[in-house]
């Protein structure tokens, strides 16, 4: 085929990019009927809180080395996919580039809209050959962008990512509830997850890069009101996800309860912007309020990963416990 376009993708920003792009591609597959704050649950997406310590904008997709945060995501929710991405400055990414172009067809062939760093990412939802171009929903404008075939993968960072999805099987509620508890906990003990660089921060020690940002003044303002507003909205969606799931697995009461404590203490956070020409800002006088009100969001978060790490206990783990036939780290 020389184009196709697929009309039933309607991707929209509310949550993270990557979550807002998963779920307008499943949905218009068939792969996924469930709401978004479901799919940001059960992936556990919705829990990934990261935060540059100067409140830069990047923080909110920068939550860890894209691979191996997308993998888990996707795998607990049973679908087959294939991904590749890498830095546009390496000399082999024309042929990654080309190889990327021909299977990212061939998913827009069999119906399946392909994930796509834009940044940050969006939607590829048709091509035609004739032009040579993708059709790129990034979930803010009504109208589809356009990428040639040979601008594939180049942006103003210095990321690509593509990546495509399959079929689908079912794994049982409970099973994929309590890995998404395994993987929150994981994300709140892992305190740097791109190293080498320790500018950013995730998961508790998130909450202090947060408050130390704001108190020495020397921070990115749309930064700052990004992250607090995905934080804010990340946080309802674990509170409904919780709720839809609590009766899963014995002792998921207590966390629900304590995350739909957590949503009714953001509450507050209404009160501390300022209305600008080009957005919310933080306002500078309320930093102080501001910063009590996420100290005890970290409160009721740590205690949610306390009862997390309480319910993983009592059933074997056998993705963490079982040493590969190869051995952990054996080259390959």
């Amino acid at each position: 085929m020389s184009r196709i376009m697929l009309d039933t993708i309607r991707m929209k920003r509310q949550s993270k990019s990557y979550v807002d792009s998963l779920h307008a591609i499943l949905t218009a597959a068939g792969l996924f009927d469930g709401p978004k704050y479901m799919l940001a649950g059960l992936s556990a997406m919705a829990f990934k809180f990261t935060v540059h310590r100067r409140l830069l904008p990047l923080s909110v997709s920068a939550y860890g080395q894209w691979g191996n945060e997308h993998e888990p995501a996707v795998e607990n929710l049973g679908l087959f996919t294939i991904s590749d991405a890498g830095r546009t400055r390496h000399p082999t990414f024309p042929h990654y580039q080309r190889d990327a172009v021909s299977w990212a067809k061939k998913s827009l062939d069999a119906g399946i809209g392909v994930i796509y760093w834009i940044p940050e990412f969006g939607v590829i939802c048709g091509y035609d050959d004739d032009d040579e171009v993708f059709y790129v929903q990034d979930g803010w404008n009504a109208d589809n962008s356009v990428v040639l075939y040979d601008n594939f993968g180049l942006n103003f960072t210095s990321f690509w990512y593509c990546q495509a999805f399959g079929e689908r099987v079912e794994i049982e509620l409970a099973d994929a509830a309590l890995e998404s508890l395994r993987l929150a906990v994981r994300d709140w003990e892992t305190p740097h997850k791109t190293l080498p660089d320790t500018e950013l921060a995730s998961g508790k020690l998130a909450f202090a890069f947060f408050a130390e940002g704001l108190e020495r003044g020397d921070y990115d303002e749309r930064g700052a009101a990004y992250i607090l507003r995905d934080y804010v909205y990340t946080r309802g969606e674990i509170a409904d996800y919780l709720h839809d799931v609590k009766h899963a697995l014995p002792g998921l009461e207590e966390a629900a309860a304590l995350y739909a404590k957590l949503r009714g203490e953001l509450v507050a956070v209404h009160d501390c912007w300022t209305a600008e020409a080009d957005g919310k800002r933080i306002d500078p006088a309320r930093i102080a309020a501001l910063c009590g009100v996420m100290r005890q969001a970290e409160t009721w978060e740590e205690q949610a990963m306390a009862v997390f790490r309480r319910i993983s206990g009592q059933y074997p783990d056998p993705t963490r416990s079982t040493i590969p036939r190869w051995g952990a780290h054996t080259p390959r």
